[in-house]
């Protein structure tokens, strides 16, 4: 692992992690258009073409975070995480239920689900949610500016409190700010390129003790911003260097080619990683320095 540090750029005429995270994201195919329907069947559908895969890989590693925050914390119940980007609640349904990603794949492509209108599909969920649920759930809270997203995620019971608000052009309102109190772990799969600072400092300032704060982000862009941002707070980021986790299928050659030289840029090398088709994300880990060696970052990587 390393410490967020500077990310070497080169090439492509970028000068700054700011600047190289903006040409990433330009770069990328858009899918803004199945992140706020009335429920996530689009998303599943169009994404499933893709071979998204982030939230599989997050399930275990976002387990063992909860574990081990509920110990440095002393918690008595479940930890409370605030899901950023939380979209359909799709990292709580992992978290908390007995489910796979393929699971959800497969439940939102079949004929049964195709045939429901979004009030029925929101019943059969909420059925087969509570049906999974398991024992040891955690309280999720969910943040997206999706308020479509974010009541069906509500709707079928996959979050306790959600919340459709933009930090990055307005302050929390004092309905999360209140929520955000009992967070213990902050979760991001999907959305770090487009967050800065200004997402995380608010939330960390609400809660009553400090947080972890834990990211699966595009090695296209630079966390450097956001760990810069949580030093503050008390926070320390480590960067897993490896294992990476492949995110979702190039939707083109010229998407792949941005890709792989923006990696190169961020002093990476894309060779077996984003040169056989794949963006790829990396675990970045914001934590007091005692939870550092307490709770050593390569072991929260791996099934043990």
């Amino acid at each position: 692992m390393t410490h967020t540090g500077s990310t070497g750029e080169r090439g492509l005429g970028i000068s700054s992690p700011e600047e190289l995270a903006a040409s990433s994201q330009e770069e990328m195919t858009s899918f803004d258009e199945i992140y706020d329907q009335p429920d996530p069947r689009d998303f599943f559908r169009v994404l499933g073409r893709w071979n998204y895969q982030t939230p599989q890989h997050a399930q275990g590693v976002f387990r063992r975070m909860a574990a081990a925050r509920a110990r440095t914390a002393h918690t008595a119940g479940p930890v409370t995480v605030l899901d950023i980007c939380c979209s359909y609640g799709i990292n709580a349904a992992l978290l908390n239920h007995n489910l796979t990603l393929e699971d959800l794949y497969a439940h939102y492509a079949s004929p049964q689900a195709a045939a429901l209108t979004t009030a029925e599909l929101i019943e059969w969920d909420r059925a087969y949610y509570a049906a999974h649920r398991r024992p040891e759930a955690a309280r999720v809270i969910g943040l997206d500016i999706a308020a479509n997203a974010i009541d069906y995620a509500l709707a079928v019971g996959l979050l306790d409190e959600g919340f459709a608000e933009n930090l990055e052009v307005a302050p929390p309102t004092a309905a999360l700010r209140r929520a955000a109190q009992p967070t213990r772990l902050i979760t991001i799969t999907g959305g770090a390129s487009f967050l800065s600072p200004r997402t995380f400092q608010p939330l960390l300032a609400a809660a009553h003790r400090q947080v972890w704060v834990v990211a699966f982000v595009l090695r296209t862009g630079s966390y450097q911003p956001i760990a810069e941002g949580l030093t503050p707070h008390g926070l320390i980021t480590e960067k897993a260097a490896a294992p990476t986790y492949p995110q979702r299928r190039f939707t083109s050659a010229h998407e792949q080619r941005h890709a792989v030289h923006a990696v190169i840029a961020a002093g990476e090398d894309p060779r077996g990683k984003e040169t056989d088709g794949y963006f790829h994300t990396a675990v970045h880990l914001s934590r007091p320095t005692k939870d550092t060696t307490a709770f050593p970052l390569d072991t929260l990587l791996l099934d043990v």
